[in-house]
């Protein structure tokens, strides 16, 4: 009886699909700017390979990802995966997030008010964002 509340879909870090809309989110946040560079896609797949993602699938990975990204018109697509990930992999996400966004030494309104979003949607405390985005500032710096 108790197994019919739980959530059956368990995630899984090297989980094919889960790894796509993670992709496909951070590709969605390279491209909010109209200017997706190869220092972006370095930041995706190295991301990627942290999260659990096999180094010979990589490529393959973020191809199908940039096709759901292209296919979706909203990012809700891509956070339901996120949501039910260790709190350790959202922090790993919304730093990578960061670095995309900062890559290119600023951040517009449209990047940061994607952050915004993202932080309701995944459960990530506010702090917690705000800490990792004066951590790549200063990196950068």
């Amino acid at each position: 009886m108790i197994s019919f509340f739980t959530n059956k879909k368990k995630y899984k870090v090297n989980d094919s699909e889960g790894l796509s809309k993670i992709a496909a989110l951070l590709i969605h946040a390279a491209k909010i700017d109209e200017s997706y560079t190869e220092e972006e896609k370095d930041i995706i797949k190295k991301t990627l390979l942290e999260l659990g993602a096999e180094n010979s699938n990589v490529d393959k990975l973020i191809s199908n990802a940039t096709i759901i990204e292209e296919n979706s018109n909203q990012i809700l697509d891509f956070t339901k995966e996120i949501k039910s990930a260790p709190e350790t992999d959202k922090i790993k996400i919304i730093e990578c997030l960061w670095k995309i966004i900062y890559s290119n030494e600023n951040a517009d309104v449209f990047e940061t008010n994607l952050m915004r979003r993202l932080t309701g949607l995944l459960y990530i405390d506010p702090k917690i964002v705000g800490h990792l985005k004066e951590k790549i500032k200063e990196e950068i710096t």
